[in-house]
């Protein structure tokens, strides 16, 4: 299972490192505000207070280890990026880097971010589902417990029909759309036959929603 550390505990970093340790998997989320760490150590693995541009405490708390490290940091966009550049420097597999504007992201970009990410588009709970889906587009929390998402068809499901799919009995999913190309088809038949490149339209609680993209298959 993916680890991930974050950097920078403000709303958008927490909404993120929340999220994330909500649907399971292990969070070290970094600060130099001691209040921000407080705040959010009972809801994460581990909370450390850090100098994000401290080589040493960064390689101290073993963040070369992590699959994922997102750069939240806020307002101090010399610090967002010379945090990006270290990370990167440090061999750190994959550097998410929160942007305040275009020209930032171009920014993070040129200097090696792997994902660039806007707050005021992408808000925390969807980046964090995103940081864990291969085939998730885009997702729309509808309560605390169920979303609405639009999803690539998983690979296991491709030449299946949606009743032998199981989305339903099995899953606990429903499927109300298929976009395939310029057709929509709304409310499908359960005879409907899912083919490659089709995005599904799929409403469930999130628990179900993630089992259902991540099916092994047989």
């Amino acid at each position: 299972m993916k680890q991930f550390a974050i950097i920078g505990l403000g709303r958008f970093g927490s909404s993120v490192a929340i999220t994330l340790s909500k649907m399971g998997y292990e969070i070290l989320g970094l600060d130099i505000s001691e209040e921000r760490v407080n705040g959010i150590v009972e809801y994460v693995t581990h909370a450390v207070q850090v100098d994000a541009l401290d080589e040493h405490a960064l390689k101290a708390v073993g963040i070369r280890n992590f699959d994922v490290v997102v750069v939240a940091i806020g307002q101090d966009i010399q610090s967002n990026i010379l945090a990006t550049v270290m990370l990167k420097e440090m061999g750190v597999k994959y550097v998410v880097a929160k942007a305040q504007n275009a020209l930032h992201g171009k920014v993070l970009e040129r200097v090696g971010a792997d994902k660039v990410v806007f707050p005021e588009r992408d808000m925390g709970e969807r980046v964090a589902h995103a940081l864990v889906s291969k085939n998730i587009m885009e997702q729309i929390s509808l309560s605390p417990e169920f979303s609405l998402v639009e999803m690539v068809v998983p690979p296991q499901f491709v030449n299946k029909t949606l009743v032998e799919s199981q989305a339903r009995n099995k899953y606990g999913v429903s499927i109300l759309a298929i976009r395939r190309g310029g057709e929509v088809i709304i409310s499908p038949r359960a005879e409907e036959r899912m083919v490659e490149d089709d995005i599904l339209v799929v409403i469930g609680k999130n628990d179900r929603l993630q089992k259902f993209e991540t099916v092994e298959i047989g």
